[in-house]
């Protein structure tokens, strides 16, 4: 048996990066893994590598700051296997800028699909989970839930948000002896698309006065994803903080 045969996931932002390779992470490890993004041609890229090592993988294009599409993804995904036992809350962006620059459409396309995207999916899955008794949330953070740098004022406030949200929704769960666990996964620098996203063009200037460190890859994260579901069921591992060990802050 592997680890998680048998297992109903949902990944978010399963199209790319950290959310790619945990669909294949968790694929690999026995789930089912329903596969959701907004750009359904790379999710279909990503469905067939799951099929080519004899995976099930299900494509849902969504947009996670809609919150009709967010239902209708965990909706779907519990009629085509008859339940939902994780939630891997990855997708988001981050686009960093400077507060002067003004930028409030970035603003709020951050908050809405890394705050509001995850509340979203929460929602959907917790009448499931408890309903079946069983079921954890992985909620895909950054060490910026615990920092600020020049730049990263908004987006380090919506990742600190999705860190206490976990531990908040973790903490009713516990009260309630509610076999549900939660965790945050708090990564550091990671080799994915999301510096791509950013058009304030004086952040680069903030990036090339740190010295060059070896990023972590999207592998590495999956890895840390794999290890808090794996453990025993009376185990919950809270939050995860990993970074590259180059990496000093």
């Amino acid at each position: 048996m592997k680890p998680l045969e048998n297992q109903i996931a949902i990944v978010t932002g399963a199209s790319s990066g950290i959310g790619e390779a945990t669909a294949f992470a968790l694929a690999a490890a026995g789930a089912k893994v329903a596969l959701a993004a907004r750009r359904k041609d790379r999710l279909g890229n990503v469905k067939k590598r799951i099929e080519d090592i004899g995976g099930e993988a299900l494509l849902i294009p969504t947009d996670i700051s809609v919150r009709t599409q967010v239902e209708a993804m965990v909706a779907q995904t519990q009629k085509k296997w008859g339940g939902v036992d994780i939630l891997v809350n990855n997708a988001g962006v981050m686009l960093l800028s400077f507060m002067d620059k003004l930028k409030v459409e970035e603003w709020e396309r951050m908050v809405d699909l890394n705050l509001k995207g995850v509340l979203y999916g929460m929602a959907a899955v917790l009448p499931i989970m408890r309903a079946q008794k069983s079921g954890h949330i992985i909620n895909i953070s950054s060490d910026a839930d615990r920092k600020v740098f020049p730049g990263s004022a908004v987006y380090s406030a919506t990742k600190a948000a999705v860190t206490w949200l976990s531990e908040g929704l973790r903490f009713e769960l516990a009260l309630e002896k509610m076999p549900i666990r939660v965790t945050s996964i708090s990564a550091g620098a990671v080799t994915t698309e999301l510096a791509k996203h950013i058009t304030d063009k004086d952040i680069f200037e903030v990036f090339r006065s740190h010295p060059p460190i070896e990023f972590m890859k999207a592998a590495d994260v999956a890895e840390a994803v794999l290890f808090a579901l794996t453990q025993p069921r009376h185990v919950d591992i809270n939050n995860i903080l990993v970074r590259p060990t180059q990496q000093a802050t």
